[in-house]
């Protein structure tokens, strides 16, 4: 083991959508559900000032708020134990710019291709969805902040605990033939992503994010206008958004409206300054040391999580207990997932769940029978398909990015 109900979200008019916000924000209603107002509900995560609040946002179930402008929102942990897709109206959200689209609409909506290529385009969603052909992948997208929260020492950003990820069924188009189609220049070295989100104040730096133009050019980079074969809520992109499988969710740009060819590379502040990463092997250095060099932030580690049984929970001695939970990497694929109940001294095999490709959640399952009363640690570790694994000790970069530790559940048996 490694030591290592409108058919269109636009409907929601601008005045009507701040108003649920509003709501929403002392744990009310969203629009278009129905029910009584939502007590004040507090959970508490097991770090420093980890008390939140589950609020509820238009078209979502009471989620985990972090912060209300901009819309930061983490998914409740044990949503991940139903099922490999994470429903629409419970993924996480997380914006940068704090002016926020409130209605769009689809009609008048376009995507503008520009820079170096041969065509500039102006396309609608019609035209997307009439003049290329349709694809659909299964894909997560991960805060790469993901777990800050848990970071020792202390770092600084959103606190977030392990709910900043999603499974998802993406419906779209190729990006590669969207480019192809404008006639992208040889030679061209990055591309560009612009979104309908703006700062606030003057000095912010629009949020654009930028990949390599082979990248952009691999035929699996996205753009997607459906989730989970609905359109994309609010919240999550509407009516577009930048699907980038097995890369941290910084790439995934919510309704992006503009792609810009660039002959250099992109020296923007969401990838020249934000975003970065120690540029070594490990991506990490010392606990409270700064990295020599940085890169940008790119693939997903390798993770994986027990779903089934909470921190502190308590078991039956003698009685066969299923443990379930998921597994997940930037894309080579899960091959095995190993599971200990004597907190590391010893492993086993758990048996892996449905492929839905190289890009999604995959569950596991194993069954245990806990023979002795008492305290144990149950841990679990995954392996991909090129070798990765998980660390038995976090890792720690100055902005708390990819935690990807050995996750450590405590039970008690009795």
């Amino acid at each position: 083991m490694p030591k290592s109900c409108r058919k269109h979200p636009e409907a929601l008019n601008r005045r009507r959508f701040l108003r649920t916000l509003a709501v929403g924000s002392v744990g009310g209603l969203a629009a278009g559900h129905a029910g009584p107002l939502l007590a004040e509900t507090l959970i508490t995560f097991p770090f420093a000032n980890g008390e939140r609040r589950l609020v509820q946002f238009p078209q979502k179930r009471p989620l985990i708020l972090l912060t209300m402008r901009p819309p930061q929102l983490e998914t409740p942990f044990s949503v991940f134990n139903d099922g490999v897709f994470t429903p629409n109206d419970a993924f996480f959200v997380r914006y940068h710019l704090a002016g926020i689209p409130t209605t769009i609409d689809p009609d008048q909506f376009r995507l503008e291709v520009k820079g170096k290529v041969a065509t500039p385009l102006q396309l609608s969603l019609a035209d997307l969805k009439s003049k290329f052909e349709p694809v659909e992948l299964a894909a997560i997208n991960q805060c790469s902040g993901n777990s800050r929260g848990f970071s020792q020492p202390r770092v600084a950003g959103g606190q977030l605990g392990n709910g900043a990820m999603g499974c998802a069924r993406w419906k779209g188009v190729r990006l590669k033939d969207v480019l192809q189609q404008a006639g992208i220049a040889a030679g061209a070295k990055q591309v560009a992503f612009n979104g309908l989100d703006k700062p606030v104040l003057e000095k912010t730096p629009d949020f654009v994010k930028a990949l390599d133009a082979d990248h952009a050019l691999d035929g699996e980079v996205m753009l997607a206008y459906e989730m989970n074969g609905q359109d994309l809520p609010m919240l999550n992109g509407y009516p577009l958004r930048l699907i980038v499988p097995g890369y941290y969710g910084t790439y995934w740009v919510k309704h992006v409206n503009e792609i810009t060819v660039l002959a250099e590379e992109f020296a923007g502040f969401w990838m020249s300054t934000a975003y970065r990463i120690p540029d070594n092997a490990c991506a990490c250095v010392e606990p409270g040391a700064k990295p020599k060099s940085t890169r940008p932030i790119g693939r997903l580690d390798v993770r994986s999580f027990v779903t089934s049984l909470a921190d502190g929970a308590n078991v039956p001695v003698g009685q066969p207990l299923t443990l379930r939970g998921i597994a997940f990497d930037g894309g080579y694929g899960i091959t095995g997932v190993r599971v200990s109940v004597t907190g590391g001294q010893t492993w086993r095999e758990a048996e892996l769940g449905r492929d839905y490709g190289k890009y999604a959640f995959r569950e596991w399952t194993l069954s245990v029978t806990p023979q002795r009363a008492g305290a144990c640690e149950l841990k679990v570790c995954a392996t991909n398909r090129i070798g990765q694994s998980q660390p038995m000790d976090p890792l720690w970069n100055p902005p708390g990015y990819m935690r990807n530790v050995v996750e450590t559940v405590r039970l008690t048996a009795s």
